[in-house]
């Protein structure tokens, strides 16, 4: 069974459209940021504001390294994504088609046992469960598309270092080098 996530966990994920909304499970949601907003905190000492600054001028350079695969490479791993996004978007909404049916198919006008009735449920609750995992996955696969539009798919949004091409060819949504990804499993970045 996949795991559950929240409603903001999963928007975190996403980036936001003109008007402030992202698309969650089908539905439209609004993003709300709690930027510029001023909770009664200690303002920041003049070298702790530099030492942020410095910090943003760093993340903005990671975001502006291009990649080092080729045209063609790039063209052979959006193929590679647009096959798996086709199947997954299929996978979806068969899913969804399946769990939003009505009574599972059954006809009769019998009343049904109430063990019937939980199964069904469950077994409606695994489908949409399924399918939300997989929208997140869809997620992955459009953000690992406009890395590649961007041409900076294949470089580490964590380092800025090259990601090899043997790992994105065992894993085409890969953001991060193996030693970044177990960085921020140990909860350990800068």
């Amino acid at each position: 069974m996949s795991t559950a996530r929240s409603v903001a966990a999963t928007a975190i994920t996403q980036k936001a459209d003109q008007a402030g909304y992202v698309v969650i499970n089908g539905r439209r949601v609004r993003m709300i940021s709690s930027k510029g907003m001023d909770k009664g905190k200690k303002k920041k000492s003049k070298s702790a504001v530099a030492n942020d600054k410095v910090k943003a001028e760093q993340e903005i350079d990671i975001f502006s390294i291009k990649t080092r695969l080729t045209s063609k490479e790039l063209s052979e791993h959006r193929g590679i994504l647009i096959v798996r996004r086709n199947e997954l978007i299929g996978r979806v909404e068969g899913l969804e088609d399946e769990a939003l049916r009505s009574n599972g198919g059954n006809l009769s006008n019998m009343p049904l046992h109430m063990a019937d009735v939980g199964t069904d449920t469950f077994d409606q609750e695994f489908a949409l469960n399924l399918a939300a995992s997989d929208r997140v996955k869809l997620a992955e696969i459009d953000e690992a598309i406009s890395r590649i539009d961007a041409k900076t798919y294949g470089v580490c949004q964590l380092t800025g270092k090259p990601i090899p091409k043997t790992r994105l060819e065992a894993n085409p949504l890969a953001k991060y080098t193996v030693e970044a990804a177990r960085m921020i499993e140990r909860g350990v970045t800068r």
